[in-house]
């Protein structure tokens, strides 16, 4: 079993693998004109897959995440999930989905291995949601949840991004935790290729909310060796913790722990990086596994000690289901 490090110290452990770029909601924040297909929608196979997380497997990282576009577009998300679940050495397998049929796939996706979910809910107003997402759907998300938490997964996370408009709606998601033992984590608004306009209008710093945390009795919590960028905090009412995820904020990527592969078999060394590393022509067979491995690590040589977001720099990120968040 190998590890992989970059050239700042930082040890990488978790793979962000999005199976699609498909996605049927339209919020704001990333596709607010709906998805628009842009050549033909030839994302990775179920073997390229398997074989692509089986090689990170190989060399130390334990714990994936599927993401889109939103996963469950895929006709076939039960078959990949059942796929890498069973690759020597993932010991975490998470999903980010919208919800949208959650309540329906829950079962399924348990079933097939899946150990961790994340769905994205940015307010529980209906109205808001509605606005945001262009859909009338929270109450069918929400479903998705308890049923999820029926099911018993390992952890259950909402993500809701952190937005002028919509930062009166802390308290609602306090309440939300306080008999649930859901994680939920606000995320600050980051700047796309897309959306610059709205970017100027609705970011809001981090601060705001951990000023409303601390004035409110939560307090953070000590963070897991696995551990995305969220900063969560916890109180001894709720069942639940909230969390704050910060890109903005000073050192955010001295501690990255993480590398994301595109639908189409890119490796994307940072979110707000440029270009990508080809992976997809060394996943058609097993026998080129050692090429596959070699090229992997010495991808890691051009990682970044950073982002440039702070310079209005997104890199190559158009959007975020383009690369999966």
């Amino acid at each position: 079993m190998g590890s992989l490090s970059d050239g700042f110290g930082r040890r990488f452990h978790y793979l962000r693998l999005s199976v699609t770029e498909v996605c049927n909601f339209r919020c704001t924040y990333c596709l607010p004109d709906g998805y628009r297909k842009a050549g033909p929608q030839d994302f990775l196979s179920v073997d390229e897959a398997g074989r692509l997380v089986s090689a990170f497997a190989d060399l130390g990282l334990k714990k994936v995440r599927l993401t889109g576009g939103e996963p469950s577009a895929r006709k076939d998300l039960d078959a990949i999930i059942a796929r890498v679940a069973a690759v020597p050495g993932v010991e975490k397998l998470a999903l980010t989905t919208n919800g949208w049929n959650l309540a329906d796939k829950a079962e399924a996706w348990r079933a097939a291995g899946l150990s961790h979910l994340n769905v994205s809910v940015d307010s529980l107003d209906p109205g808001t949601f509605e606005r945001l997402t262009g859909h009338a759907r929270l109450d069918q998300v929400l479903a998705g949840v308890d049923r999820a938490l029926d099911l018993g997964f390992q952890a259950v996370k909402l993500n809701a991004v952190l937005m002028r408009d919509t930062a009166e709606g802390f308290a609602a998601f306090a309440d939300f935790v306080r008999e649930r033992p859901v994680a939920v984590r606000f995320i600050e608004l980051m700047r796309t290729g897309d959306n610059a306009e709205l970017f100027r209008a609705q970011h809001l710093s981090g601060l705001v909310l951990k000023d409303w945390l601390t004035a409110n009795g939560w307090r953070p919590r000590e963070r897991g060796f696995d551990d995305g960028p969220a900063i969560e905090y916890e109180h001894p009412r709720h069942a639940g913790r909230l969390g704050l995820i910060a890109p903005y904020a000073p050192g955010f990527c001295d501690s990255c722990n993480r590398l994301r592969v595109t639908a189409r078999g890119k490796l994307r060394l940072c979110l707000f990086g440029d270009g990508g590393i080809e992976l997809r022509d060394l996943l058609q067979s097993d026998t080129v596994r050692p090429a596959l491995l070699a090229r992997i690590i010495d991808s890691l040589g051009a990682k970044a000690a950073g982002h440039r977001l702070h310079e209005n720099d997104p890199g190559a990120t158009r959007h975020l289901a383009q690369v999966g968040g």
